[in-house]
């Protein structure tokens, strides 16, 4: 009896290990073929000029649903492939965060006409798309609840930035000042809906009220806050102690893979998703200075483009089934039509209400889209919140969007170009935009060494008539070669005009401020010039303390505007 006692669980133990054993080789069969099919039909797509995400979800409806139907062996999404799916969503979300989304350069532009643009896009097409989402107005048989048909609403309404970007880059336009204003209009918009989305698919409670909108934006804005401590402020010195005192290969690559999984966890726990959780992550680490981002992102970004993220959309085709079919016509119309119809006039509207230059292509440039939008789909089907058959729907609808709008935007956009000039300026563009445009400029590459720079003896009266130009706020001030500081127009706020005459600069300047060196990228010092608040830095030489100009933002969008018209 002893002997059959240990004998039974033994075998069924065996059993257990059998299966499990079989299914593990079955995923790993699954997964080999799936991730080479992905990488070689990416190959074939981008030799026809279709995007790599396509390429991923064909081979997905390839593998799946198309040998499905055919009767013979096909990937099914075991729960081990799940697994490194739902990876696969919270890399590809900080990788959206850290390349697409800068915090501080959004609050930097709350103020500006850009973020008017973008808010009044949003709500617009917000609004029209909660009319199919929610069946207020005609029941198109979707049936969600209100926070569930936000979430859904928030993904019809969005932009894609990688696709729009993209576009403008291919076409040379990034630098242009029409490409700098939808490039800037895209980034406010599409953090506004990710955020949006983000929270009203969380662990919260689903009725929306004030009292629970504004906990929410709470949680958001101390979620935000506590990752941007930590990736600026705790992580950059962490990893360079243990460096030194460990010295272990990619130990940056796996800290920053295992605190971005905690941070996964710690979203879920406060009720925020774990795509908001890791695209705050993402975004926090933006900040992070550009030498530092070098050193530990391309480990990470090749796994991610090597391995997480083909699968990932090629799970999208897995998942995509002809279902759809069944749905009532007018529903099928309405989700296509009607958001399109809202994000173009919700676009245009706010572009022109905020004296945008040429409305019509910054609103062609908010139809891109399709690819956070396929990820988010992804999310909403797991979550159960849409079902196997709107899923597949609007899955084909996005590809329909990356397939088409590009060719839409670059007609708009090199139409709207002959009609603005090269020389138009600019207003209130965010620093993440001009940062995006940047490739490993120098501060030595824009810095004019011919410049004249205030002295502390020259008076207010002096500086305002000589010195002073229009959209400049902050000066270096100089004695001599050594720097004194920086000088501000607010300073002058309170100072009786009748003093101007004999007041003088160095009385007034800010003694204590950040400077740059010529071989330092201009990523960071415009990162610091951000979080100091200032729009003028003073270049010193290392070895001297020598001033030897200065840097402001303007120099750096000049920069731009020159290249893109080279």
């Amino acid at each position: 009896m002893i002997l059959e006692g240990l004998w039974l669980p033994a075998v069924d133990w065996l059993g257990s290990f059998a299966g499990t054993s079989g299914q593990i080789k079955e995923s790993l069969l699954a997964l080999g073929i799936l991730i080479i099919a992905a990488k070689l039909a990416e190959g074939l797509f981008r030799r026809l000029r279709l995007n790599a995400i396509i390429a991923y979800a064909a081979v997905g409806i390839l593998l799946g649903p198309a040998l499905n139907s055919l009767g013979i062996w096909h990937v099914q999404a075991t729960g081990h492939i799940e697994l490194l799916l739902t990876l696969g969503v919270f890399i590809f979300f900080f990788l959206i965060g850290l390349d697409e989304i800068d915090i501080s350069s959004f609050v930097q532009s709350l103020r500006g006409h850009y973020f008017l643009a973008a808010m009044l896009s949003v709500l617009f097409s917000l609004g029209i798309s909660m009319v199919v989402t929610t069946g207020a107005i005609y029941d198109f048989g979707i049936d969600l609840g209100l926070t569930e048909a936000l979430a859904l609403a928030g993904i019809l309404s969005m932009t894609s930035l990688g696709i729009v970007a993209k576009v403008l880059s291919d076409e040379g336009r990034l630098r242009d000042p029409i490409g700098l204003q939808i490039f800037t209009v895209v980034v406010i918009s599409e953090l506004i809906t990710l955020l949006l989305i983000g929270f009203s698919i969380g662990d919260h409670v689903q009725e929306i009220s004030p009292v629970g909108i504004l906990v929410l934006l709470g949680k958001v804005a101390g979620f935000a806050a506590a990752s941007w401590v930590l990736s600026s402020r705790v992580l950059p010195p962490l990893v360079a102690l243990l460096q030194r005192v460990i010295q272990v290969p990619q130990l940056s690559l796996g800290l920053l893979l295992g605190v971005l999984f905690l941070v996964v966890d710690a979203a879920e726990l406060v009720g925020l998703h774990g795509t908001l959780g890791a695209l705050l992550f993402g975004a926090s680490l933006a900040g992070l200075p550009y030498q530092v981002r070098r050193e530990i992102m391309p480990g990470l970004r090749s796994t991610a483009e090597g391995l997480f993220v083909p699968l990932f959309f090629a799970s999208a085709g897995l998942h995509f089934t002809f279902s759809f079919v069944e749905l009532p016509a007018w529903t099928m119309l309405a989700l296509a039509l009607i958001p399109l119809f809202g994000n173009f006039i919700g676009a245009f509207i706010g572009a022109y209400v905020s004296r945008l230059t040429v409305p019509y292509a910054v609103a062609s440039g908010l139809m891109g889209k399709g690819v956070a939008e396929i990820a988010l789909l992804l999310v909403l089907r797991e979550s159960g919140i849409i079902s196997e058959a709107i899923f597949s729907f609007l899955v084909l609808v996005m590809f329909c969007y990356i397939l088409f709008m590009p060719s839409a935007i670059s007609f708009a956009v090199n139409r709207a170009s002959r009609k603005v000039a090269p020389t138009t300026n600019l207003r209130n563009i965010p620093s993440g935009a001009v940062l995006f445009a940047l490739d490993d400029v120098t501060v030595d590459d824009i810095l004019d060494r011919t410049r004249r720079l205030p002295g502390v003896s020259v008076s207010v009266r002096e500086f305002t008539e000589r010195w002073a130009i229009p959209q400049q706020y902050d000066y270096v001030v100089v004695d001599g070669d050594a720097l004194a500081g920086i000088v501000s127009m607010g300073a002058f706020r309170y100072l009786p005009k009748s003093d101007w005459p004999s007041a003088m600069l160095g009385d007034m300047v800010r003694k204590e401020t950040p400077v740059a060196y010529p071989d330092e990228p201009v990523e960071d010092v415009l990162q610091r010039m951000t979080e100091e608040g200032i729009s003028a830095i003073p270049v010193m030489d290392k070895e001297t303390e020598r001033v030897l100009g200065s840097v402001r933002v303007g120099d750096v969008v000049e920069l731009m505007l020159s290249e893109g018209r080279g």
